[in-house]
């Protein structure tokens, strides 16, 4: 692991990990672990945003990709972190946000930001566990007119939801900044079984 993606997990840990084997955590799917990941402590922090969006842009680096964003809320930090740093590093990747309800007024826009049908876009997540969010901005971002190049998710808890991104056939490509394994093997609290 690299000293960016350690100092990441490092405040992750600190900020955003909870464990609780005798009181498990119910998830947005409705399943139930004993470890939560409640990333916005530190995609909302200045130097967890920093380190998101240098880690992210080197993922990046290659691609084609003029824009990132996500389902909101969990993927708006994170697509705003990469879009400040790729501006900064020379290279500008646009943000956008992926509505969870179309707004029933105005442009009725399922999705928001300077992004033009045909662009090339990275969608984001915060933590991937059965990849239902990540697969519903997959949905919205392609009836933009949007090519699905890459998902990048912060954290993926290792459940499932990966290949069930894959298995939709919206992208090829799935990735993640830290996984559950790597998080746990760096955590040193109650024994976790």
């Amino acid at each position: 692991m690299d000293d960016m993606r350690k100092k990441l997990a490092g405040i992750i840990l600190r900020k955003s990990f909870k464990y609780n084997a005798d009181k498990p955590f119910t998830l947005a799917s409705g399943r139930t672990s004993p470890y939560y990941f409640n990333c916005k402590p530190t995609t909302l922090n200045p130097e967890g945003m920093n380190l998101i969006g240098n880690i992210l842009f080197d993922m990046l680096a290659g691609s084609t990709v003029t824009a990132a964003g996500g389902l909101t809320l969990g993927a708006d930090p994170i697509a705003n972190a990469l879009s400040v740093i790729s501006y900064q590093r020379g290279t500008p990747i646009k943000s956008f946000i992926v509505r969870k309800e179309v707004k029933g007024h105005g442009t009725k826009s399922a999705v928001e930001g300077e992004v033009s049908p045909g662009e090339r876009v990275a969608i984001l997540d915060d933590v991937i566990t059965t990849g239902g969010s990540t697969i519903t901005a997959m949905e919205r971002a392609r009836e933009a007119g949007f090519f699905i190049e890459r998902v990048i998710a912060l954290i993926d808890r290792e459940e499932g939801g990966r290949e069930n991104i894959l298995k939709s056939g919206l992208v090829d490509k799935v990735e993640a900044v830290l996984t559950r394994g790597e998080i746990m093997a760096l955590y040193e609290g109650p024994h976790v079984g």
